[in-house]
């Protein structure tokens, strides 16, 4: 029963080749949620002005998710493997350190969010879209980042 599904294969659509497209798919979907993410945390600071309601310190979850994002995608796969970087600072080990430090940045701010909505709103028992708004801008560019990451080729286009 563990293996019943081996041999199913979805149906091939020959009018759309996603193989030459899969950095455009994976960009424009990193994009979006990256875009979201922002645009829900806009709104929440628009609809609830007020310090009482979004303290403004909350904010900077998102600014740390967004710097992990660029730390995290300026480092390609190859450098971290090793296979075209051997020169700079640190070289392979450099390359991994600050995809660690990205890491590290993005799961702590992911992290705060939750703490955010949880201590701030929902044991609060205020309104508790402001939380819901810090948690989903983190957890979108946290999304975003991994499909940004590995979702794309390291293919040289010639």
């Amino acid at each position: 029963m563990a293996g019943f599904l081996d041999n199913f294969r979805w149906p091939e659509c020959e009018c759309i080749d996603w193989s030459e497209r899969r950095n455009a798919v994976a960009s424009v979907v990193a994009g979006i949620l990256f875009f979201t993410g922002w645009w829900i945390m806009i709104d929440a600071a628009v609809v609830y002005p007020k310090p009482e309601q979004l303290n403004h310190a909350f904010h900077t979850c998102g600014v740390f998710s967004t710097l992990a994002f660029f730390m995290i995608n300026a480092v390609s796969n190859a450098q971290v493997r090793g296979d075209s970087y051997e020169s700079g600072c640190l070289g392979r080990t450099g390359a991994r350190v600050w995809l660690f430090i990205g890491f590290m940045l993005m799961f702590g701010s992911l992290i705060a969010s939750m703490w955010i909505l949880f201590g701030a709103y929902v044991t609060q028992n205020i309104d508790v879209y402001p939380g819901l708004a810090v948690f989903f801008q983190n957890a979108l560019i946290f999304f975003s980042t991994l499909i940004y990451k590995f979702g794309r080729t390291e293919e040289l286009w010639t």
